[in-house]
């Protein structure tokens, strides 16, 4: 009695497991009208391009999935000499490493049914794991994902410690996705 009662709940768990790892996502791809800027006293711009994946479903956030890059080129601070400073080995070194990558780890929904999006940030070929918090809008073939997050520049060797530009950058994106 003990063995089958043991039997019934591993079948159990199994057929659980493989249902939750089929369940469908649709595949998005990033849209115009997508925004990522970084915000501090000095130096604050933006990114004017990104580019991606996107595999979501609203009824099992959980199994979604984000894969994106961001060409470091497309930096805008509204400073031309800034911009080109920025290219250089101290700050993004754009000749080794063209592109700001984020794949993701796991997604989880928060108390406020907002996406916690954990994954792997790599810039200037250094990867640190990060959470990016997002709040989802919009349905069928076009979603939006907005978010606000902190990446410390001198764990990824962005520039040096200075007194006028700060450790923690704040980050506020918009990325529009559709099938």
């Amino acid at each position: 009695m003990k063995k089958s009662l043991l039997f019934i709940v591993y079948i159990g768990l199994m057929v659980t497991s493989t249902s939750i790892a089929l369940i469908p996502t649709d595949d998005f791809k990033v849209t115009e009208g997508h925004s990522i800027a970084f915000k501090s006293a000095d130096p604050s711009g933006k990114f004017k391009e990104i580019s991606g994946d996107v595999s979501y479903n609203a009824s099992s956030p959980t199994s979604s999935t984000f894969n994106l890059k961001i060409p470091v080129n497309t930096i805008s601070t509204g400073n031309g000499m800034m911009n080109k400073k920025a290219m250089t080995k101290e700050w993004f070194d754009e000749e080794t490493y063209p592109s700001i990558k984020f794949k993701s780890t796991s997604v989880t929904k928060d108390g406020k049914g907002d996406l916690q999006i954990k994954g792997d940030l790599t810039l200037k070929g250094i990867s640190k794991e990060c959470t990016i918090p997002a709040s989802v809008s919009g349905s069928g073939s076009k979603i939006t994902f907005k978010g606000t997050f902190y990446v410390n520049r001198i764990d990824f060797k962005v520039g040096k410690k200075s007194e006028t530009v700060p450790d923690k950058m704040k980050i506020v994106y918009e990325l529009p996705v559709s099938k």
